[in-house]
Parts: structure tokens; sequence; C-alpha cells
């Protein structure tokens, strides 16, 4: 089954598939060689780590689609890839499509807010009128050559028109024909039991740590009748998390000694980027 087909399948089964984000290849790896089922591009964590500033909207479709190229090339796992707006309007949306589809992507998300975008646990969102979102979601659904490439619809409406708009947005995305729907920012446990009660298409639900949206449990999620529960940027607060512990105690002790506890083994690094496939390839051309 294609990676494609396999991730429509995770989603219709409505089981809360745990979905991490990578925000490069080596964190694509870490996620794949423990076990995960899917990967979350993400568009916070490669503007976060690549560039170092905030998630509001200064990654561009370069950077994204360098990202997902290269981590396609890394794992196997299916691949849903963060498209903020798309990019621009209609027309940028249907370049999006094609340029992201080339780069392997399984899955496009594409959001309602007004650019430049921020992130959707930020304060001062706007979103853009219900009629353009429409036909951005109708450009990528058209947009496609592989019929099996999935499309999510993302909605920020709840932030600034409230819960119903939210989900009235959700079922017009629903309706344009995206696969897979994305209501942002919900900030109470009744909305999240609400959700799969009133939208028919699977959903995502993203556990922010530190966000507006109360955790749930991937188990008690899927019991709603979630298909995704995304973790977009644990890896990526764990790194930092790590660098600054790692780095701590290099500033303050002035050396790090292989203790496993505070960095990963030179031998288990090599074998994450895989070191070990590519001698026994140099032997064989060798030969």
């Amino acid at each position: 089954m294609s990676t494609r087909k396999t991730l429509r399948s995770l989603a219709e089964a409505r089981r809360g598939v745990l979905v991490p984000g990578a925000f490069n290849a080596l964190s694509a790896r870490v996620i794949e060689d423990l076990g995960f089922e899917a990967i979350y591009v993400t568009g916070a964590g490669v503007t976060n780590m690549w560039f170092g500033m905030p998630d509001q909207g200064f990654m561009g479709l370069h950077e994204i689609a360098d990202h997902t190229a290269r981590i396609r090339d890394a794992v196997g796992l299916p691949l849903i890839v963060d498209a903020d707006t798309g990019f621009g309007n209609a027309l940028n949306v249907r370049h999006t499509v094609r340029v992201l589809e080339r780069a392997g992507a399984d899955c496009i998300q594409f959001e309602d807010q007004v650019a430049p975008k921020r992130c959707g646990h930020f304060s001062g969102k706007d979103v853009i009128s219900t009629e353009e979102a429409v036909s951005k979601i109708k450009a990528a659904v058209d947009a496609r050559t592989d019929p099996d490439l999935l499309v999510m619809a993302r909605t920020d409406a709840a932030a600034t028109l409230g819960f119903e708009a939210a989900i009235e947005r959700a079922q017009q995305f629903s309706e344009a024909g995206a696969d897979i729907l994305f209501v942002e920012a919900v900030t109470t446990a009744d909305e999240i039991r609400a959700l799969p009660q009133r939208l028919k298409k699977p959903q995502l639900m993203n556990m922010v740590i530190g966000g507006r949206t109360p955790i749930f449990g991937a188990e008690e999620l899927a019991q709603l009748g979630y298909g995704i529960v995304l973790y977009a940027n644990a890896a990526l607060q764990g790194a930092v998390a790590g660098m600054q512990k790692a780095l701590t105690v290099l500033r303050d002790t002035k050396r790090v000694d292989e203790d496993p506890a505070l960095v990963v083994p030179f031998a288990e690094r090599q074998r994450l980027v895989g070191k070990p496939e590519l001698d026994a390839l140099e032997k064989r051309y060798a030969s």
C-alpha cells in the first residue's frame, strides 16, 4: 500500500493515531525509529529551527518543499505537510499542491488565516472570508495529480468568530472536498468532545504543549472518534530542552562525557543517520 493510501486508512480508522512533528530529516528518522505511524512536517518547527524565528508567516513554499523532500528521502512513513495559508490566493494554492506533491507529501494542510499567518495559539489572528477559504480548498483538491493525495483543511475561526462559526467553516471545507478537517485552538474540553459529533469527515486534534487547548490523552481522543492526534512540536521542545541541558553542563564543568542521560552515544547517532548501511554499500561498490 502506498504511503498516501496508508495515511487515508489511518485517518479513517479514527483510532487517534499519534503523529509527532518533524522539523528536519534527523528528527523524522527518530520518529520513525521509535515506531510512530506517520509524521507531520511542521511549519512552526521549520521556522523555529531553521530561522530561529517565531511562527508568524516567515516560512515560504521553498523552505517547506525543501524540508519535505529531504524528509521524504530519509523515511518511509506517510507525511502530512503544513502549507500554512498556501502562500497566496487560490492560484498560489494550486502551485503549492503541485510543488509539495512532487516533493513527497502525502497530505497537505491549508489554513484560513489572513497572511501573514501566525501560530494558532498566538493572539492577534484573523481569518479570510469563508468564500475565499472555500475557493482555496477547492483549488487544492483540483490541483492534485494523484487522487490519493489528501487535503487537510484547517480553520482558525474559533478564536475570532467563535466555535459555531468554526464548525460551519469546517463543514463547508468538507463539502469542497477536504479529506481531513482540523479545527484549531479550541479552548474547552466540551468543544473537543463535540467536534466528532458535529463533523462527519475524519478530524485532527492538535495537542500544543503549553497552548490554549486542553491536553487529552490519545486513547480518550480515539474513543471520541478523532483520526489523528497531532503533537507538532513535542520533538522540537524536547530537543531544545536537551540542548539546554547538555550545553549548561558544558558551560559549567568545561567538559561533557558520553553520558546517555545527557547526550546520545556516538554510535547511536551514527545508527540513526544510517552509517552502517552506507558502510555496507561502500564495501559492496569497492569490491
